[in-house]
């Protein structure tokens, strides 16, 4: 070999050196689509927060296969049309995961648009069963509880109770018809004897109810169930103009519909309301687990607020995934998904967690009442 050869050669293997180096200091970039405008800009604001504070943490720990977490936060802005347009962009940014979901329709536009890229696609929050049965995302995960199973604990409230006059106050989308679906098709299945007395159906982002409670109250309902996925502004009008109309018999809410910031702004007439969810920040089991004990401290330092669930559901799917990707010592899609669908990590913000092998995250519910403008869970369950 000339000297020329050997310099070039010794050049190019320093070069190959300084590349592979700065590759491994290069951040792994996770896009992050969640609504931050708008109605439910507020809680996908704060579902950006906690994900930051979650990435922190990560980052203390050693990264990403050696890599720091770099969020590319992209607001969906509720609307189908709009999300598909963010998850271009990410694909074109060359993210490694999109972690998104508030809205099921939003969801549902941008999976195979995503699927289509090689990207993994987590969902965080949006319920709608299509997400995991669909053919959009065929390696789909999902963090937040299905309809199917927030069906089966609302309809397990209503026959216990013995409730025979129910009323529905339905988001008109994936969403809402999948969720009133759900607790009818676990009412039937309880063998509970009911008849739906009142059906009201809306937008997403409607924010007056008037006329539908009238409508409601003059069925004389014994419950009414109220399926509203927009917490920043319809669901406190719910709240609000039911108590106002003096709405008979109880008023409970579809699983994960209620929190802190939605009975901040429905004030006192939230008082009364029955609710269900799947975590509880300061409440045991899960103010016992570290992992969670050290999220809630970071959040509240970096951003002054406290998890609620829907953080804590955006804070797990990072977790989850860094998680997974550090065991399998990949950043590629499958090997990921695969180790996720089906499979158990232990010392997470949720304790010790399962996939069911469709992708879908087991989830114990807790029934709750407001009381005194709090979230009180209901003891011994």
């Amino acid at each position: 070999m000339t000297l020329r050869k050997v310099v070039a050669a010794a050049a190019l293997a320093v070069g190959g050196m300084i590349g592979a180096a700065q590759a491994a200091d290069d951040p792994v970039k996770v896009g992050v689509i969640f609504p931050l405008s708008g109605g439910a800009g507020p809680q996908g604001q704060h579902i950006s927060h906690a994900m930051a504070a979650m990435a922190e943490m990560i980052n203390e720990d050693g990264g990403v296969l050696g890599r720091p977490i770099e969020l590319l936060i992209r607001d969906d802005e509720s609307t189908p049309a709009v999300g598909v347009s963010r998850a271009s962009e990410l694909i074109s940014e060359e993210v490694s995961v999109i972690i998104e979901g508030w809205n099921s329709p939003v969801t549902l536009a941008m999976q195979p648009v995503i699927s289509r890229a090689d990207i993994l696609d987590i969902t965080a929050i949006s319920k709608a069963d299509p997400i995991l049965s669909g053919e959009g995302n065929p390696l789909a995960i999902r963090l937040n509880s299905s309809n199917a199973q927030d069906g089966t604990v609302i309809a397990k409230y209503i026959a216990d109770k013995g409730f025979s006059r129910v009323a529905f106050l339905t988001e008109n989308d994936a969403y809402g018809q999948g969720a009133q679906a759900s607790i009818e098709g676990a009412l039937k299945s309880l063998g509970h004897n009911y008849e739906v007395v009142a059906v009201e159906q809306f937008p997403f982002d409607q924010a007056d109810f008037r006329v539908a409670l009238t409508n409601v109250r003059s069925a004389n309902p014994e419950v009414t169930i109220a399926i509203n996925a927009n917490e920043g502004l319809g669901m406190p009008a719910i709240i609000r103009q039911a108590h106002a109309v003096q709405l008979p018999g109880e008023l409970v809410a579809a699983v994960g519909t209620i929190a802190p910031s939605v009975i901040s702004v429905a004030g006192p007439a939230a008082n009364g309301l029955i609710g269900a969810d799947i975590y509880f920040p300061g409440i045991e089991p899960f103010s016992t687990y570290p992992a969670n004990q050290r999220f809630i401290a970071k959040t509240e330092e970096k951003f002054q607020e406290t998890p609620d669930k829907f953080m804590a559901l955006g804070a797990l799917a990072l977790q989850v995934w860094a998680m997974a990707a550090n065991e399998v010592e990949s950043l590629e899609k499958t090997p990921i998904a695969e180790r996720i669908r089906g499979g158990s990590f232990s010392g997470t913000i949720l304790g010790d967690i399962t996939f069911a092998d469709n992708g879908q995250l087991a989830s114990r519910h807790y029934l709750f009442d407001v009381v005194d403008e709090k979230i009180v869970v209901r003891p011994g369950q």
